[in-house]
């Protein structure tokens, strides 16, 4: 299985074997044999993304793994938004992809990529199936009740304004090997998903169910992410383009590329953020404290939702990396039964882990995140095996 992210700029490729290798928790099984990155596609010589395709396809020919082997299934691509259509991986046809046309405009920095992508391994492999696996899907059954938006309902219905949540891929995955770390089915476990990385975005999973997400209507809401504001009043954007004058075009950018993180002190790197507040910046310390009391007010409102929680799990580059987002993160939450062991969660590395105290009632993970894992096992459970 050949698994790509196509994004604005760049085009990320694994290829896995799915017939043979270590079991995984989604059911399918994954040998990694090749991954890659393309980046700065437009500028030099990778002029556009069919030229990063193939100039992937090469890096894999070279390895002795080319696009025209016969035992390649399928390509498996990430898509972020699949709005209320696709919830499920979803074999690529021309009705498909029209289909995911019609919703760029609730996806316009990702879906246009993802697109293309597609396109362009098409036209290399029009043989394969291709197989759109979409950030929104995990998401699809939270209820109707946290799915709406309180504004007036054929306006929300005629516009596509809900609750969609992303990430789904790393959410789905995460939960399901939390619960593999536990030695327990998905199905007996209750656990809040914290994915911390330059985006962000938590998530309520019952059972192996997803019933609430962070993210909304586009990834901007929710948590304080690298450069995203994550929750706001929506008066502020009226606020700004009244009393300052901003165009609505400046005030999105100013919400999604210019605040988060770098908004209140400068910098988007965590690991530049701690470095500062060891060397008493207020300002980085500042950032720090408002992105931790955003994460732990979802954790009391997700544990709320939950009713019963058996674990938190952190992934991403944050949540895997920064001991002291998790220290902070959960601290003062022992009313709920979550208690970290500051040993266990100074050490670094070594795959999923636990790093909750003994005494803590709910066990505290940090799981490293595998989303082209996700993505393959799941086109592999659709397409099947190819034989030979």
């Amino acid at each position: 299985m050949l698994v790509l992210n196509s994004g604005s700029s760049s085009v990320k490729y694994q290829l896995l074997d799915m017939a043979g290798g270590a079991g995984t928790v989604t059911g399918g099984r994954g040998a990694l044999l090749a991954s890659g990155l393309v980046e700065r596609i437009g500028e030099g010589p990778v002029a556009d993304h069919a030229a990063a395709l193939r100039q992937a396809a090469g890096e894999l020919a070279d390895r002795g793994l080319g696009l025209d082997s016969p035992r390649l299934a399928a390509v498996g691509h990430r898509v972020v938004h699949g709005g209320t259509r696709f919830t499920e991986p979803t074999l690529v046809t021309d009705e498909v992809l029209a289909e995911i046309e019609k919703l760029v405009p609730l996806a316009p920095l990702h879906n246009p990529a993802n697109i293309t992508g597609i396109r362009v391994a098409r036209e290399l492999r029009p043989d394969l199936p291709q197989v759109a696996v979409f950030d929104t899907a995990f998401h699809a059954t939270i209820p109707e009740h946290a799915a709406r938006y309180a504004i007036d309902t054929a306006t929300a219905d005629a516009y596509g304004i809900r609750h969609y949540g992303f990430h789904g891929t790393s959410h789905s995955y995460v939960s399901r090997a939390t619960a593999a770390l536990l030695g327990r089915d998905p199905d007996q476990v209750n656990t809040i998903v914290l994915h911390l990385g330059n985006g962000a975005s938590a998530s309520a999973v019952r059972g192996g169910v997803c019933v609430e997400t962070s993210m909304g209507l586009t990834p901007l809401e929710g948590l304080v992410m690298g450069t995203r504001s994550g929750d706001l009043d929506p008066a502020v954007i009226f606020h700004l383009i009244r009393e300052a004058g901003m165009p609505a075009e400046e005030v999105d950018t100013l919400l999604n590329k210019r605040s988060g993180l770098l908004g209140l002190c400068g910098d988007n790197d965590m690991r530049e953020i701690g470095r500062r507040m060891a060397e008493g910046d207020d300002a980085a310390r500042l950032a720090f404290e408002v992105y931790v009391h955003r994460l732990r007010k979802y954790v009391g409102a997700y544990t709320a939702v939950l009713g019963r929680v058996d674990a938190v799990a952190f992934t991403a580059g944050v949540g895997e990396n920064s001991v002291a987002v998790r220290q902070a993160a959960l601290s003062g939450l022992t009313a709920l039964g979550i208690e970290i062991d500051p040993v266990r969660n100074a050490l670094r590395g070594g795959g999923a882990r636990l790093v909750s105290a003994d005494s803590s009632r709910v066990a505290v993970a940090v799981v490293p995140t595998d989303e082209e894992l996700e993505i393959a096992a799941q086109a592999y459970e659709l397409v099947g095996a190819v034989p030979g």
